[in-house]
């Protein structure tokens, strides 16, 4: 058996889940129905973006108050989005490298009637954003999985599982920070199904550090998996606790 870890598993997640895809269908979660097409990430495969949705505070309202804008990285079929603008954002742009994630953000801004406030736009992490564009939050629930270097994707559906050499990650610490408006907070979802010392390298690499914000330790198949809700600082911070699966359920918070 693969190891949690083990970027074939993830590949092989991604196959299978396509295999389930015929054309554009729906799904259910948090109690709303969305919409999703071929290709695209499918939340119903995975427990990921519902997990994403609770840490951010989504599935009861704005983390920390009232939030104005907010940048997503990577956002599939636009769940997060879609969510924080009908849970009082005033603005969000919701970017992916997958075009037809980018039409399936819309489709689902359309069905839940927040087109006005949530903007898709195709881009490789923030190429294809406004260089002036500032959010209060950036946030990615990153592909964080680790490929080898060298891992050339055959299918653009993959890319939403693992991310060779890190190389997306790497990106994102460094340019992330530079999208705030003052007083902005970088949140990044990981989980130990990806390689936390890497990451942890990476962050001070680029000048970085992260901070345990929140984390959810829960059963995926036969492996407790937990996720965790990072806050990117600068500079790094003295003290970095790397995180360990806890029994499932159970929720910690550093404030």
């Amino acid at each position: 058996m693969l190891e949690v870890t083990d970027y074939r598993r993830s590949l092989e997640r991604s196959r299978m889940s396509r295999m389930r895809q015929d054309g554009r269908s729906t799904f259910r979660i948090h109690q709303r129905e969305w919409d999703l097409l071929e290709g695209v990430f499918a939340p119903a495969d995975s427990p990921s973006t519902g997990i994403a949705l609770d840490l951010l505070g989504l599935s009861c309202g704005l983390p920390g108050g009232r939030l104005d804008s907010l940048l997503e990285i990577g956002c599939g079929a636009g769940v997060i989005a879609v969510a924080a603008a009908l849970a009082g954002c005033e603005r969000v742009v919701a970017s992916d490298i997958n075009p037809a994630a980018v039409r399936n953000t819309e489709l689902n801004a359309a069905r839940h009637e927040v087109a006005g406030r949530v903007r898709a736009v195709h881009s490789d992490l923030f190429d294809g954003l406004d260089p002036d564009e500032r959010f209060d939050t950036v946030f990615w629930s990153s592909n964080y999985v680790m490929a080898p270097e060298g891992y050339h994707y055959e299918h653009m559906h993959e890319r939403a599982y693992v991310d060779p050499g890190y190389a997306a990650h790497r990106r994102f610490l460094a340019e992330a920070p530079n999208r705030l408006l003052p007083g902005g907070r970088v949140l990044l979802h990981f989980s130990t199904r990806g390689d936390v010392l890497s990451l942890l390298r990476l962050a001070g690499q680029s000048g970085r550090g992260l901070r345990m914000v929140r984390a959810v330790t829960v059963q995926e198949g036969a492996y407790e998996v937990e996720h965790m809700l990072l806050e990117v600082t600068a500079p790094p911070q003295r003290e970095v606790v790397v995180p360990r699966p806890r029994s499932a359920e159970r929720e910690r918070e550093r404030l």
